[in-house]
């Protein structure tokens, strides 16, 4: 992985490449190249780091040529070098871009070194690229020798590939990784991210898993995983926003931090009327509602934490077993499946790896229905599901997630409420009540992003850190672990989570006055415990930053950094505490110098295992 972008047209594709691998660039990425096809042959140029040192490299020596792929990879095997960077070569005409990884690709090298192939990269891509080569040995079709290789991976893929000598047509396939066709006037295109495109194009046609699409300038051929011939519908991209420009911001994260109150709101739209959850966002026929006797959610990363969160809700509102797993782990388990479960997914691209695997394999296990939640309409994970409910944070390019995640818990809570009215489990007044309350989240995170300023301040102390502890009870530790994930993504701080009370079974131990202990306080039951848990830590001279509203009676104190948030309904306090945790990364970041919007080792989308 990360990131593919081709074209084949009437003009020059070279800016249209270099353009495209800069929109990608949100995604994370360690190199890049650009391989165009002319009457000279194939010619290229790769280079290790930002797309912009790929671009000196365009103008100290131009390419020109009216077809070409490029790619901003992620290393998966190999390191990050200019030889393994994507494309890969065989012989002097023929050049592949890839993103997933091919789990066979061992023998498949052995078999082609026997063959007397040399390969001049640690990638597994490079295996492709020469069976391609081999398989036009016998098979001088172009498109059908690309079929026939394709038949001997295993693993997940996407691909474009060029032959010099075929300059009429490009060959893309995809198989567990995304990839789009963008279509164009004598012109065509394809990418992983409908967002490389949107210079040149606003129409896509999405391709379904097992595709292989031929492309050439003025149309496309799309074959599916049986080999027959697909009229795929093309979708028109909404440009109501430009996620690409950052405005006023300095980071891509910052602006997605400010955009929570209006995503939110958004997201809640059309969802709640003026006393209840309106169903019918579930689909036309929401019955399966009232059959739901357990909840299975399945996540990734910041969803899994989101998830984390909604098992409270559900089991608190609607009186349902919830349980939360781990996508990765999920799908290499003999899972048990009760009776009337919901199986629920939660990804931000819809393309994440594990959680799509998960998915399909849930499929065979006797769900009552599977049910998306996510920020991307046309992503595999919603077109796969049974049903959907869309985040509409709008596109999101800090690798660190802020918007994707606050409405994700809105989602869930949406769907928390749903679940437990048309259960029975929650009277009309109730419903109404947490109807009221949701209604006046965004201007509760507007009021909690007023602490910008008082949060900047605290971020200095962390300037010389290399450690911190979050704690939380209750609904508050995922949301303490998703705060601890943030600090150690762009800051590079090493930070863990803990429920307060398990302080005194071992991680008391961490607590000296060198280790920042970040804690959310929420105000329900559970705060007369939790302050006794801090009075544990002070008593060991540890450092305190505690985020509580006013009325807690907790205030700044020797030991004690004391930030205030928004006083709201305990079911909201999850999301709304989220947002002073995320305003702290961000500034302990940008006081660290790292890269806040692309953080080392990391990508936006995990399209692999």
């Amino acid at each position: 992985m990360c990131g593919i972008v081709g074209a084949i047209a009437q003009r020059n594709v070279a800016k249209i490449l270099l353009e495209g691998l800069s929109r990608l660039e949100y995604r994370g990425y360690d190199s890049s190249g650009v391989a165009i096809n002319n009457e000279t042959g194939v010619r290229a140029h790769r280079a290790v780091g930002k797309v912009q040192a790929l671009r000196d490299k365009f103008d100290a020596v131009p390419l020109d040529g009216k077809q070409g792929i490029a790619h901003t990879r992620w290393a998966t095997h190999g390191k990050p070098t200019e030889a393994n960077a994507h494309p890969h070569f065989s012989g002097d005409d023929l050049a592949l871009v890839h993103n997933g990884i091919i789990e066979n690709h061992a023998p498949l090298r052995r078999e082609l070194k026997e063959k007397g192939y040399e390969f001049k990269s640690e990638t597994d891509t490079e295996v492709i690229v020469h069976l391609i080569h081999d398989a036009l040995k016998s098979e001088p079709d172009f498109l059908q020798a690309v079929k026939n290789t394709l038949k001997r991976l295993e693993g997940a893929f996407a691909i474009a590939v060029t032959l010099n000598h075929e300059n009429e047509r490009m060959i893309a396939a995809r198989k567990g990784s995304p990839l789009v066709v963008g279509v164009g006037i004598e012109e065509n295109f394809v990418a992983s991210d409908q967002l490389a495109l949107l210079h040149v194009t606003d129409q896509f046609i999405f391709l379904e898993e097992g595709d292989v699409v031929e492309v050439t300038r003025d149309g496309v051929t799309i074959f599916d995983a049986q080999d027959t011939v697909q009229d795929r519908p093309v979708h028109v991209f909404n440009h109501n926003v430009d996620a690409t420009d950052k405005g006023e911001y300095r980071h891509y994260m910052m602006k997605e931090i400010y955009e929570q109150p209006k995503v939110i709101a958004a997201c809640l739209e059309g969802r709640i009327s003026e006393t209840k959850v309106l169903t019918s966002c579930f689909g036309v026929d929401s019955s399966f509602l009232k059959d739901i006797e357990n909840v299975h959610i399945v996540a990734c990363g910041t969803s899994y934490h989101a998830g984390m969160v909604a098992k409270y809700w559900i089991e608190d509102l609607a009186g349902l077993p919830c349980s939360v797993e781990v996508a990765s782990e999920y799908r290499y388990r003999k899972v048990a499946v009760p009776k009337n479960t919901l199986f629920l997914t939660l990804s931000q691209s819809g393309e994440t790896a594990d959680t799509l695997a998960a998915l399909r394999m849930a499929k065979e296990l006797g769900y009552l229905t599977s049910l998306a939640i996510c920020n991307v309409p046309s992503s595999t994970l919603v077109r796969e599901s049974a049903l959907t409910l869309l985040t509409n944070a709008g596109a999101e390019i800090g690798v660190a997630s802020t918007k994707a995640f606050t409405t994700q818990l809105t989602a869930l809570l949406i769907t928390s409420i749903a679940i437990a009215s048309e259960k029975g489990a929650l009277s009309a007044e109730k419903e109404a009540e947490l109807v009221t309350s949701m209604r006046s989240l965004p201007a509760h995170i507007d009021e909690a992003l007023k602490q910008d300023a008082a949060i900047k301040k605290v971020s200095d102390r962390f300037a010389n850190k290399h450690n911190a502890l979050f704690l939380g009870r209750g609904p508050m530790f995922p949301i303490a672990l998703e705060g601890s994930l943030k600090l150690k993504e762009i800051s590079y701080i090493h930070a863990e989570a803990y429920p307060a009370g398990e302080l005194k079974h071992g991680p008391l131990a961490l607590v000296d006055e060198d280790m920042p202990i970040i804690t959310l306080v929420p105000h329900n039951n559970m705060l007369d415990k939790l302050k006794s848990n801090l009075q544990e830590v002070a008593a060991r001279g540890g450092e305190l930053y505690v985020f509580a509203d006013k009325d807690t009676d907790l205030h700044n104190e020797d030991g004690v950094i004391f930030t205030e948030v928004p006083k709201v309904d305990e079911i909201l306090e999850p999301i709304v505490h989220t947002i002073p945790l995320q305003l702290l990364s961000y500034h302990v970041a940008v006081v660290k110098g790292t890269d806040v919007d692309q953080p080392r080792n990391l990508a936006k989308s995990v399209t692999v295992e």
